[in-house]
């Protein structure tokens, strides 16, 4: 007789409770969750600026190609093992589970391995490649080096992260998160300012924070309590599931991989006409934007559950509804990124630097990429309902749109129009146009669902 399995929240409560308090319900340890991890890059970047200087903040943005690369790998095993996960759960196969964990662990350690020593041999090159100068060059590489020595230990805190909140303990998988992002704030600053380390100690207050987090997970699956843990004889790779898990996961990959691509490309862009600091005030830029985009996905997270309970039990007003709320909320958070964009940009760039020049670059470059962002949390949101009902291949077309369909074309265009300015400008015309496409396939979906209601 197989046991029930029983994890956090109420299936029954997702088909009943009012959609708006079950959207905060599920939305807020995920918005905490999320934007604690994207303040990785703020606290970085606010230290290397006051303590380093403002070509390490160049340097620091021309690391983003090459770490969105090293994520796609740590997030095709995370992403492909916690879906896989939750259906083994869901299906009450304990063993299964296990054995998807194992596996898990041993994908990540290899790739984790693999993905650190092959960046290493040929990191200056890559970094010469994704647009680095003779100026920039040393700060970019002093940070990776030591990235890349600890990148095992990220790939196994990120991929476990994913299965400990999959397999019921979203909580801890939030607690986790915090402490590593705590860690990293008490670290930071007493390498940088305390030990003189410069970014170097950056990268060495990252990755500790890292491996804490690795810790914390690794003693969570260690424990008998904790439903699915590790037992010997499952730590065997197999075809099957390693298969399994690459399937699910690679639609993050490509994402991840592509968005490398554009930012490579936005970083030469910007090398050629705009400089040094044209890159280092992007890397400001991105990270503020960052972190409101990960707000809105932490709603996303929230939203997923209940839409994808109340489609499937075919309750499609309750899934109008539950999205309808997630496009309010995340709307609103955009557009309170693009108010404090065009209203107090240099009060924001300040923050990480007392440089001028760097401090200007960030002004002109905020209020210009920033400038169609209220309308990019509705692009967010509806991409993920996409993938909330079941229809992954509408989320994968709309959330590439952006950065191929029209990001990189705009970016090849527009500044031999109007050089930086057109590298600004490729962002908002990509943001618009791929939120015009979404909205039309929108409308045509949303009219399928309301005929199954009827």
């Amino acid at each position: 007789m197989k046991k029930v399995i029983m994890l956090s929240g109420s299936a029954n409560d997702l088909g009943n409770e009012k959609p708006g308090k079950l959207l905060l319900q599920y939305s807020i340890p995920a918005i905490i969750a999320t934007a604690a991890a994207s303040l990785y890059n703020i606290i970085d970047r606010i230290f290397i600026g006051h303590g380093v200087g403002p070509m390490a903040i160049s340097g620091l943005a021309l690391t983003f190609p090459l770490m969105n690369i090293m994520a796609a790998f740590g997030a095709m095993v995370g992403v492909g093992a916690s879906a896989m996960v939750s259906i083994r759960l869901g299906q009450h196969d304990r063993k299964g589970a296990t054995q998807i964990l194992g596996n898990a662990v041993m994908l990540n350690v290899i790739l984790g391995i693999v993905v650190g020593i092959g960046c290493l041999i040929f990191l200056r090159p890559i970094l010469f490649s994704l647009g680095a100068s003779n100026e920039t060059l040393p700060y970019a590489e002093e940070f990776m080096q030591i990235i890349l020595l600890g990148n095992v230990f990220t790939h196994i805190y990120l991929g476990l992260n994913n299965i400990m909140r999959s397999s019921g303990y979203p909580g801890k998988a939030m607690y986790t998160t915090l402490v590593t992002v705590a860690v990293n704030l008490i670290l930071a600053p007493l390498f940088i300012f305390g030990f003189k380390w410069g970014i170097r100690g950056a990268a060495l207050a990252t990755v500790l924070a890292q491996i804490t987090g690795t810790i914390n997970v690794v003693r969570h699956f260690s424990k008998n309590e904790s439903f699915v843990h590790f037992l010997p004889g499952y730590m065997k790779l197999k075809k099957v599931i390693i298969k399994e898990i690459i399937s699910i996961g690679m639609s993050n990959f490509i994402m991840l991989l592509c968005a490398s691509v554009v930012v490579s490309i936005i970083n030469l862009s910007l090398r050629r006409y705009g400089g040094d600091y044209a890159i280092g005030a992007y890397g400001i830029i991105n990270s503020i934007a960052n972190l409101v985009a990960m707000i809105v996905i932490g709603f996303n997270q929230g939203m997923q559950p209940i839409v994808g309970y109340n489609y499937g039990a075919g309750k499609m007003s309750r899934v109008i509804r539950a999205f309808n709320l997630t496009i309010i909320a995340g709307s609103s958070v955009t557009c309170f990124g693009f108010l404090l964009a065009e209203f107090f940009p240099r009060m924001i760039a300040s923050a990480f630097t007392t440089n001028n020049e760097l401090i200007e670059q960030s002004v002109i470059g905020m209020r210009l990429i920033l400038m169609m962002f209220p309308v990019v949390g509705f692009q967010i949101v509806t991409s993920s309902f996409f993938q909330s009902i079941g229809k992954a291949k509408f989320s994968i077309f709309l959330s590439l749109t952006r950065q191929v369909l029209f990001l990189i074309p705009a970016l090849l265009i527009l500044p031999h129009l109007w050089g930086l300015k057109g590298v600004w400008l490729g962002i908002p015309v990509a943001d618009f146009s791929s939120s015009l496409l979404t909205f039309i396939v929108l409308m045509w979906q949303l009219r399928k669902l309301k005929l199954v209601e009827s």
